[in-house]
């Protein structure tokens, strides 16, 4: 059973484009179907961490407004974050789920009991996922790694019960 989801920001949670101002504003979309996944899978007590190689205070902010636990911004080296996590939270590789698109999120990805890409990963990263999503980054694939993730935990009724 999947306890923990691993999420990359650029290219999973966001379709990885950057967006400045004339002013140096960074800007970034977020799905809001991926943000009612993931509080949900939250209020049915699992766990989320976001593990991304940039800096944002838009993610901060995301991830407050998700009730995200874990928050790891501006990391190079995601494998030594991954085990850190796992190794706080008493878990083991096999319950913990993970979703990167790109190469630096390879070895993460390698660790993950279940690993998923959206469907615009790259290349190399969907040779070694246990599945490559329908939906492409920023654009519901968090939230389809959720939902194919709650049916195999067999969470279905408890994720219905948070609204129904």
């Amino acid at each position: 059973m999947i306890k923990l989801i691993v999420l990359d920001v650029d290219g999973c949670l966001t379709d990885g484009k950057l967006i400045y101002s004339a002013q140096g504003y960074e800007s970034k979309n977020f799905n809001v179907k991926d943000g009612l996944g993931i509080t949900t899978w939250i209020k049915t007590g699992n766990q989320v961490a976001i593990i991304t190689g940039r800096n944002s205070s838009i993610v901060e902010k995301r991830a407050k407004e998700l009730g995200v636990q874990h928050l790891y911004q501006g990391i190079r080296d995601k494998e030594s974050i991954l085990r850190k996590i796992i190794a706080d939270l008493g878990l083991e590789f096999y319950e913990v789920g993970v979703i990167g698109d790109d190469l630096n999120d390879y070895n993460m990805l390698r660790l993950a009991g279940r690993s998923f890409t959206p469907s615009d990963g790259h290349d190399t990263i969907k040779e070694l996922v246990n599945t490559t999503l329908s939906k492409s980054g920023g654009n519901g694939a968090v939230r389809e790694m959720i939902d194919i993730l709650v049916q195999e935990n067999d969470q279905k009724e408890a994720f219905l019960s948070v609204w129904v």
